[in-house]
């Protein structure tokens, strides 16, 4: 991009963020750091694939944001790269929409405005610890690039573990996560000018740092419920197997939606299977394959065989059903 290409997308991304942040805050809203394209190009080595630590599933039924455009199916995705500013290492969060039927078909206006929401909610969200804090943005790009702290052991893969080998954590940690996740939630859900649904958890939005303290992340289809009502009507633009299927039947998001979300992870933890594996037959199938185990006490054949093997495994079993 030259100069006048970046001035351009400077001046229309700040002033839809600017018109969106006033909005969301009743007039009032907090400053954001703006960093330079090139600063950031220079951070990830000009967005170099060894510097990627994450990608936004490709498939819809794992997660993919869908949309409709002119009869094209767009995908909408993000990259998480890792970077390096002032000897410091951050997280640069870039959007980009790719076309399903025609690759040579683009148009960022959904992702721009994804974009914009995650920095206007990471923004207000930024100062809880068990969010991903948002360092600022860059509005330079046609599309804007968050800029993020850095999380040290990256995002919980789809079985509750982390890293590329899928390690598991003990099952002390994984009660500590969820706990720390919860009160995230809470937050998201109480203590804004008004409630906010985020649509999205999965294990993939959620870091973890050196401490294996989680971050919550990406507020990109996070809806805001208007005032007095309790719920909000929205299409569902989510494909997500954490989806609450009430609000893909009624498209009327409500915070449960994302207590729903939310009890997949705890699924997760506690049987150390993907979403996939647990959610074959959907909604009431999976209370009932889950409290025939515990009702029945076979909660050892239900759990992950990690939980067990650990120190004190045994006396684990209690916990795992007071979890489940």
């Amino acid at each position: 991009m030259n100069k006048k290409e970046r001035e351009k997308s400077f001046l229309r991304n700040g002033g839809i963020l600017l018109e969106d942040l006033i909005a969301s805050s009743n007039g009032k809203c907090n400053l954001i750091r703006n960093f330079y394209a090139e600063v950031l190009i220079t951070a990830t080595n000009n967005f170099h694939s060894t510097h990627i630590m994450q990608q936004c599933p490709l498939l819809p039924q794992e997660g993919i944001i869908v949309y409709e455009l002119n009869d094209h199916l767009e995908h909408v995705t993000y990259l998480m790269y890792k970077g390096y500013l002032d000897d410091r290492q951050i997280i640069v969060k870039k959007f980009m929409s790719l076309s399903v039927e025609d690759d040579n078909v683009r148009n960022s206006d959904k992702a721009q405005s994804y974009a914009i929401r995650d920095i206007v909610i990471a923004t207000q969200m930024s100062n809880h610890n068990n969010v991903l804090k948002l360092l600022g943005c860059c509005l330079e790009f046609p599309i804007p690039a968050l800029v993020h702290e850095y999380a040290a052991n990256g995002a919980l893969n789809d079985k509750g573990g982390f890293g590329a080998d899928e390690e598991f954590l003990p099952w002390k940690l994984r009660m500590r996560i969820a706990k720390q996740l919860a009160n995230s939630l809470t937050y998201l859900h109480t203590a804004l000018l008004r409630p906010v649904i985020h649509r999205d958890i999965r294990p993939s939005s959620i870091f973890l740092d050196r401490n294996f303290v989680p971050k919550l992340s990406n507020f990109s289809v996070s809806i805001t419920i208007p005032p007095h009502q309790p719920y909000t009507s929205n299409e569902t633009d989510i494909t997500s197997l954490y989806c609450d299927p009430e609000y893909l039947e009624s498209s009327s998001a409500t915070e449960k939606s994302d207590v729903y979300s939310f009890d997949m992870l705890l699924l997760i933890f506690s049987t150390g299977k993907s979403a996939k594996a647990i959610s074959w037959e959907r909604k009431p199938l999976i209370n009932n394959y889950v409290g025939e185990h515990v009702l029945n006490e076979q909660v050892t054949e239900f759990v992950d065989p990690n939980i067990l093997r650990e120190e004190g495994g045994d006396g684990q079993a209690q916990q795992v059903k007071d979890f489940l």
